[in-house]
């Protein structure tokens, strides 16, 4: 007498994709992504050019894995360091599985009409987030849906509140239901793209954003120098750089108080964030016009062409 034994093989259902945020300055891109997420990847401040570059954070469950991108604000380029903001934004049109295009309740459709044009000629699915409607009344949301669904016809408006976690788990249903079966791009313990090292200088220069006003912040960039880290602290050293001597005055502030103010926020930021007793120690220097120089652009890590 013969047996036979007959063995099924189960394959479980796994999806995973490219979920990139692109949309014009100060509209929401990082708070929505950080919602997103579940963690704080993106520095989020009232200011516009916050974001700088294309930043990966990355969501896991068992049967799926989604990257997120946060892109900086799409603008028309007065220096480099715009061209190389710029360059960000277009590459999340080339690789996304899904795309959320975000504005607000003051934007015009018609601003960036090169860059929407773009937007408005994919072929994968683009979700349009219509955030901040808290701010609004009915009426004249439903009178920017209609201009938006004109300038973008295919795509798929959502009204938010970023801000009051208004409909952000609708935007999260919608993109479960429309990432592509695939198994997943990286580790399922991996969180982001982007090393320690940068995340420090993110939190240093948000720091920067808000307690100095006009210029100086899109002036600063931070490299960190030093990041020596063991089982329960990590020992930073940063350089902030500014494009004048009369910054370099304003960054540090009479004896040194606005420098300390800056350094002693970064550090309580930082040991929430790292979850760790942080040591910082901040230096400022100047590197003149650093903003419109290919050499400098790239020695702090951003994309020209």
């Amino acid at each position: 007498m013969r047996f036979f034994v007959c063995i099924t093989r189960i394959y479980i259902m796994h999806k995973a994709g490219f979920v990139n945020i692109v949309g014009n300055p100060n509209v929401g891109k990082s708070t929505l992504m950080n919602l997103l997420v579940g963690e704080r990847i993106s520095i989020a401040t009232f200011k516009a050019q916050t974001t700088r570059h294309r930043i990966m954070g990355i969501l896991n469950t068992d049967d799926m894995q989604i990257v997120f991108s946060d892109t900086p604000g799409v603008l028309k380029p007065n220096y480099k360091l715009q061209e190389s903001m710029l360059n960000f934004s277009e590459s999340a049109l080339v690789d996304a599985d899904v795309l959320l295009y975000v504005t607000d309740t003051v934007e015009k459709p018609d601003k960036n009409t090169d860059f929407m044009e773009k937007v408005r000629n994919m072929k994968v699915p683009v979700i349009l987030l219509i955030n901040k409607i808290d701010l609004i009344n009915q009426d004249i949301l439903i009178k920017l849906v209609e201009e938006w669904h004109e300038m973008l016809p295919n795509a798929e408006i959502i009204p938010i509140s970023a801000i009051a976690k208004f409909n952000v788990d609708v935007v999260m249903k919608r993109i479960k239901e429309l990432i592509p079966d695939s198994p997943p791009y990286f580790d399922k313990d991996q969180w982001t793209d982007k090393p320690a090292r940068f995340f420090v200088t993110e939190i240093i220069r948000e720091k920067i954003l808000l307690y100095y006003d006009k210029e100086i912040p899109y002036s600063v960039e931070v490299v960190v120098e030093q990041f020596k880290e063991d089982a329960k602290s990590i020992r930073i050293n940063a350089v902030i750089y500014v494009e004048r001597d009369s910054q370099k005055g304003i960054i540090i502030g009479h004896q040194g108080k606005a420098l300390k103010k800056v350094a002693t926020e970064a550090r309580k930021t930082l040991e929430h964030f790292f979850k760790k007793s942080i040591y910082l120690e901040t230096f400022v220097k100047v590197d003149k016009d650093w903003r419109s120089s290919d050499k400098e652009l790239k020695n702090f890590g951003y994309q020209l062409d």
